[in-house]
């Protein structure tokens, strides 16, 4: 029985181990995506800034204006933050990491934490979605 509890206490051991060293995720950068509206109708600046703020808002992302071409978001989810810097003209859009907090950031290995990635994706997909629809 003794040998059991101890075979079980280094298999959960080994387990914690690997869950604890498992590395962060690549940073996801969106890079020129291009815009296309629905009807084909080109895109504006303004709908575009309005279109953007709307997609991310919407995601419970606070958006602030820069300056006209530049948006910047930053999510809050729990004690994690994540700031992004999203530029965008009436043709193409990208999104690239800024900063943040409570995300395991490693500057050199340019890795993060792996819900970072999700939540960038969900980001561009909801941009991606509303400049189709013409803002």
């Amino acid at each position: 029985m003794k040998r059991m509890r101890s075979s079980v206490l280094v298999v959960g051991l080994i387990f914690l181990a690997a869950v604890g060293c498992r590395g962060g995720a690549q940073i996801y950068n969106v890079k020129d995506a291009p815009i296309t509206t629905a009807t084909g109708k080109a895109m504006t600046m303004d709908r575009a800034t309005k279109a953007i703020i709307l997609a991310g808002t919407g995601l419970k992302w606070s958006m602030a204006v820069a300056k006209p071409g530049h948006i910047i978001g930053t999510l809050n989810v729990r004690t994690h933050q994540a700031v992004v810097d999203i530029t965008y003209t009436t043709k193409n859009y990208s999104i690239t990491y800024k900063d943040s907090n409570n995300l395991y950031y490693d500057a050199e290995s340019k890795t993060i934490h792996e819900n970072y990635r999700g939540w960038i994706q969900r980001l561009d997909n909801a941009i991606r979605t509303r400049l189709t629809m013409g803002g």
